[in-house]
């Protein structure tokens, strides 16, 4: 150790006296920037040409997204596209980007949008005649613990049903592929073949120029000062050379998006980080080399390292208590003309990353540092980008928010523009919504999240993973007090909620593992009390709206493909996407002729609501849309003892006969105004209580008082989730999302086809239906030890992947462990036998019948039946 920080204390000497790049020049290249000037004075010259007074879509800001944006639209044919750049295209991020490039994503379809990138990356050059200077010699992951070797398992049950090349590889082919590498402490890597780097700032203007030659049109400087809607939903956009009239605006304007979001009203939150590299010379190891080194990650030392020419260049992400936020940004707005600057690079930050780097990769000690690169980035909490139609504003489109510009951008200017011809997502990305994120996303919260998530890029990513800084936010039920230091919460769109409860001896605390862990037991708890008792869950998170008006009905009868309850009833409704997509779920109750409760999940209320209500814009309805999801607390209260516990609460009838399954009435509980619905998620006897979240403590205290000779107790929404599956529920946004049709999901039962209104995509669903499925979701049973599905791993038969789990958990009920799978039609009978892959160890699994469990009101309608037949 003692000599490692000798040496590291030669390389800060070194790091001090090495040069900076020099403002507006990036660190690439020469060839490359030789190459780009000569553009990049045409691009000036764009001025000089006819301005445009109209235009379809406008796009604002030239980096790497903007550009891709422009040239995706103008290629699918749309006319008169115009993108406006403030300064010169790549100033901000782009320009001085490490540019790394890879196919690898842990999401499910973020990876979609790296394939796409890389594919139009490999053959733009050629179609534009722009160099983009893509280097493709692969790379690696690299696991020196027993923990990263685990999560590369399980990464690669995730990528198996994925078109992405992948493979989990021994230190023989790591060091065939980085022979400079230390391999003491490497177990294992994940080798993404086809991985590299690009250079941003040629790749842009590659973009660019495709832009232009299908006909976009592209300004700069033209920086927009001013955005005003029209009364028929298109945006006048002011800029110092005129203005333009756009169908469509879009906000591509990296760390200046926060100041174009301000000028019609909008907080978006986005946070500039500062990122630092290192380049080195020429170091005579890497020269002699005779194909170039494939890129590493060294996950533990928190850091990627790519060849340079003949040197090294070395990006580093510090812990949280590290990095530096650029806040005076998001307070006081980007410095004005800041465009192609960098930061005073700070090296104590980044020794410690720099030595492990040295231990790591040796000749790194000997190297001498030629450039150091401290420039801003931009983040959003979760490190997700923003994209797509903003919610609260007509035409208004974000493509902002991006850690990793470079390698979303070419597959993201193409979803985006796919979405904007096509009037749907091409598939479900809701990861990255930009209506995630609501008023409790204020700068104190961006701030501790974007640190966090700058801090943890390098972190073990393991299922049901949970961050704490920021929270919580105002965002806390009326009985949050009273629950916080009894649960392990969850984070759910800014509200926190019990996942499961303690009881004395119980290992507490957030234990993350990819296999069950400390929970595991206290949740069998839980479904045993939900089963046998009585269970009160906290629901508040829900999204709530009310809608009402002489439209309403109308309204409703286009969106949702079920038909509209009744006063007084409540049923389950979905919202489909033109092309029969699952866009929605929601329950729907009539309280008041023409005034409907909506209710949809946390993570999907803004997501919704912007859908509800471009509806509206689209087709002039006369409705009140009002979002009462803050207001409204929510309990929920379910088991065989639920009626004897509520009975003694209020005078309202609570038998079968009187108050009956999928009925809403308004009672009294405790002297409070209660809504409560005869519906659980969790299949069991039970009830949903909506009232004043300021009343929601005294409902609660009276129901634990009430139920205490009724074993009355909490669960959390770990337990609800075994309960839902082992009953058959599907839940949205694992077997149904806008990658799914309801056909296929199941979900015939809610879908009517034969109802007088023209819901949107009816047209598409009988054809789907004539057409024949191709698959179908299916119910099944594993075979496991100590480990449980969780949704996205592969399935196999015969040793070929056939299908993909969507969700999974442990039936404490039945005691085996299941999962949702989408599998072909030849493969859905029952009795079919498949391979489920789990921490890369394939298990034997069977197609079931379902549901494994009876709904209680089935349960009841059974007994009744047979009571009356005998």
């Amino acid at each position: 150790m003692a000599r490692l920080l000798v040496l590291s204390s030669g390389l800060r000497a070194a790091l001090r006296t090495a040069p900076r790049a020099p403002a507006g020049h990036p660190a690439r290249t020469v060839s490359c920037t030789a190459s780009t000037h000569a553009e990049h004075g045409d691009a000036n010259t764009v001025l000089g040409k006819r301005w445009k007074d109209t235009a379809d879509t406008v796009i604002i800001g030239g980096g790497c997204v903007g550009a891709s944006l422009a040239y995706h639209l103008a290629k699918r044919g749309v006319k008169d596209v115009v993108l406006l750049e403030k300064s010169e295209l790549t100033a901000g991020s782009t320009w001085h980007a490490a540019g790394l490039t890879t196919y690898y994503h842990p999401g499910i379809n973020v990876k979609k949008i790296h394939y796409d990138s890389l594919k139009l990356y490999e053959t733009l050059e050629a179609e534009t005649g722009q160099a983009v200077g893509l280097h493709q010699p692969g790379s690696v992951r690299i696991a020196t613990t027993a923990a990263r070797v685990d999560e590369m398992k399980y990464q690669m049950t995730r990528t198996h049903w994925h078109v992405t090349e992948q493979y989990m590889v021994g230190p023989e082919k790591i060091q065939e592929l980085f022979p400079l590498l230390n391999m003491n402490k490497v177990l294992a890597g994940l080798y993404t073949p086809g991985d590299g780097h690009i250079d941003p700032y040629s790749l842009t203007m590659a973009l660019a120029a495709g832009a232009r030659m299908y006909g976009a049109q592209i300004y700069n400087p033209a920086p927009v000062t001013g955005l005003r809607q029209t009364p028929d939903g298109k945006w006048d956009v002011d800029t110092p050379h005129g203005t333009i009239r756009a169908d469509r605006v879009v906000n591509t304007a990296g760390f200046w998006a926060r100041e174009v979001g301000k000028m019609i009203g909008l907080e978006h939150p986005t946070i500039p980080v500062h990122h630092q590299y290192v380049v080195t010379a020429t170091v005579p190891e890497v020269k002699a080399l005779k194909k170039e080194l494939a890129v590493i990650r060294d996950l533990e030392g928190s850091y990627y390292l790519r060849q340079e020419r003949d040197g090294l260049l070395f990006g580093p992400y510090e812990k949280m208590e590290k990095m530096v936020v650029q806040d005076s940004w998001v307070r006081d707005g980007v410095p004005p003309g800041f465009g192609k600057e960098l930061f005073e690079s700070d090296l104590d930050r980044i020794m410690e990353h720099v030595e492990m780097a040295m231990e790591m990769v040796p000749v790194l000690k000997k190297a001498d540092i030629i450039n150091i690169v401290s420039g801003p980035i931009t983040y959003t909490p979760d490190l997700m980008p923003m994209v797509g139609p903003h919610h609260g504003v007509r035409n208004y489109w974000t493509a902002i928010g991006f850690g990793y510009g470079i390698i979303h951008a070419g597959g993201m200017g193409k979803f985006l523009s796919d979405w904007m011809v096509n009037g749907e997502p091409p598939y479900d990305l809701i990861e990255c919504d930009p209506n995630r994120y609501g008023k409790y996303a204020d700068i104190p919260f961006m701030c501790a999240k974007a640190r966090e998530s700058y801090g943890f890029n390098n972190v073990v990513g393991y299922p049901k993973e949970e961050r704490f800084e920021g929270r919580p936010t105002y965002r806390t039920s009326g009985v949050y007090e009273l629950l916080k230091d009894k649960a392990s919460m969850g984070f759910h769109a800014g509200w926190e909620q019990p996942h499961w409860y303690y009881k004395p001896g119980d290992d507490t605390g957030y234990k993350p593992s990819f296999k069950r862990t400390n929970w595991f037991q206290p949740v069998g708890r839980e479904c045993k009390l939900v089963m046998e008792k009585v269970g009160v869950i906290d629901l508040t998170p829900f999204g709530k709206f009310v809608v009402k008006g002489k439209d309403s009905l109308r309204l409703l009868d286009r969106l949702f493909a079920n038909t509209m309850p009744k006063v007084g009833i409540t049923n389950i409704s979905h919202m489909l996407t033109p092309r029969g997509r699952v866009f929605a779920e929601v329950t729907i109750t009539q309280l008041t002729p023409g005034e409907f409760l909506l209710i949809t999940g946390s993570g999907s209320e803004l997501h919704d609501l912007r859908w509800i209500e471009a509806e509206v814009s689209n087709g002039g309805y006369d409705v009140d849309i009002s979002n009462v999801t803050d207001d409204i607390g929510v309990l929920g209260i379910a088991g065989p003892n639920a009626r004897n516990v509520l009975q003694k609460l209020t005078e309202e009838d609570l038998s079968d006969s009187a108050f009956k399954f999928l009925h809403c009435k308004l009672i009294q509980i405790a002297g409070v105004p209660v809504r409560a619905i005869r519906i659980s998620y969790t299949g069991e006897l039970g009830w949903e209580m909506y009232m004043d979240q300021k009343n929601m403590a005294i409902v609660y205290q009276a129901m634990m008082e009430a139920g205490k000779d009724q074993g009355i107790d909490h669960f959390g929404t770990y337990a609800m989730s075994s309960l839902r599956l082992e009953k058959g529920f599907r839940g949205w946004g694992a077997e149904m999302n806008c990658d799914t049709n309801p056909l296929e999901a199941g979900l015939d039962y809610f879908i009517k086809l034969n109802k007088p209104g023209d819901f949107i995509g009816k047209a598409a669903l009988q054809e789907i239906k004539a057409k024949g499925l191709k698959r179908k979701l299916s119910y099944i049973s594993l075979d496991t030890d100590d480990i449980d599905a969780e949704g996205n791993e592969t399935v196999w038969c015969n040793g070929k992947v056939v299908g993909n789990t969507t969700s999974g958990a442990y039936s404490y009920t039945t005691q085996q462990s299941l999962a949702f799978a989408y599998l072909p039609m030849e493969l859905t009978s029952v009795g079919q036998k498949v391979e489920v892959e789990l921490l890369g160890r394939r298990y034997p699994a069977v197609v079931i019948q379902e549901p494994l469990v009876l709904t209680e009101p089935t349960r009841t309608r059974l007994q009744k039946k047979a009571q009356s037949k005998a």
